[in-house]
């Protein structure tokens, strides 16, 4: 596997909510709405405390682990459709340093993939709104894998859609679930935000805090 020059191919596989943009608000409406016609109450708490699950877990959490598999699917069906119209409707902009990176990556050869616990109609909608198109090089959802982080398929998936080995590869996190995930696939990572990140190879509080270098060095001491 290697890159256009004929060296070896590397590549940083990003996840997508609270990592590239930050669209938990949206979805803080979206289960209150939904929860709310469910006549189930949802408190601030409870939905921070689940936020990056997947909804099969959210909704045991919420529901009781009794909980219909018909109910969890319409429930979840209609809170992402919910989702899903309010980012269109309200647009979403990159965290800060994301499109400075993701651009400056591309440019540098770097090969990318979105890595999302994600449906895959939300990862769309959400790269399409960023304006990523032609620099992200793969998508993968939900819906590509049998197991969410911290079980770490979601990243050897997306490794192997770019055509790059795991030593080769660098994951940026924003939750624990995912610095896990990208140890157990043998993957350097990068910790972000105010999260559970301390066990990433490197931690800094905003993507525009890290050094030029930060990726080629994570590899290169590999």
């Amino acid at each position: 596997m290697t890159g256009p020059s004929g060296t070896a191919a590397h590549a940083v596989l990003w996840d997508l909510d609270g990592t590239l943009a930050d669209s938990r608000d949206y979805h803080w409406q979206a289960w209150l709405r939904v929860m709310a016609d469910e006549d189930v109450t949802l408190t601030r708490p409870q939905f921070l405390a689940t936020f990056g699950q997947r909804n099969d877990a959210i909704l045991a959490t919420l529901l009781g682990e009794d909980v219909d598999p018909d109910r969890i699917r319409r429930i979840g069906d209609a809170k992402e459709a919910i989702y899903r119209e309010l980012v269109r409707e309200g647009g979403i902009e990159p965290l800060p340093g994301a499109a400075d990176w993701v651009i400056r990556l591309h440019e540098s050869g770097w090969r990318q993939a979105i890595a999302s616990s994600a449906p895959r109609l939300n990862v769309e909608v959400m790269h399409a709104a960023l304006g990523f198109d032609g620099r992200i090089d793969t998508l993968v959802a939900a819906e590509d894998v049998q197991r969410g982080k911290p079980d770490p398929e979601v990243f050897r998936v997306a490794a192997a859609r770019v055509g790059v080995e795991p030593a080769r590869c660098v994951v940026v996190e924003d939750a624990a679930a995912g610095v896990e995930a990208a140890r157990r696939a043998g993957m350097r990572s990068v910790g972000v935000g105010d999260g559970a990140v301390g066990a990433a190879d490197v931690v800094s509080r905003s993507l525009a805090d890290l050094p030029p270098e930060t990726f080629e060095r994570l590899l290169a001491n590999r």
